[in-house]
């Protein structure tokens, strides 16, 4: 069956038919897109959570008390 037999077979169908085929095409391209495209998306992010300087947790606090500071003058 060609693409154009195929067409013309779908657009005799009831409307709802051709919705819910909508939706089973719609859904089987979900599957197998999305896992490439969130791979894709959290290589991204990769090393996001590293910190460039090893700080303690007081450090930490008073850079962020300096960066309040330096934000409010």
């Amino acid at each position: 069956m060609t693409l154009q037999e195929l067409q013309k077979q779908i657009l005799q169908l009831p409307t709802s038919d051709r919705w819910q085929l909508v939706q089973t095409i719609l859904e089987s391209l979900k599957g197998e897109t999305l896992p490439m495209l969130k791979l894709r998306d959290l290589s991204r992010l990769r090393g996001i959570a590293k910190s460039s300087v090893a700080a303690g947790h007081n450090d930490s606090k008073e850079d962020y008390a300096t960066y309040l500071t330096e934000k409010y003058k």
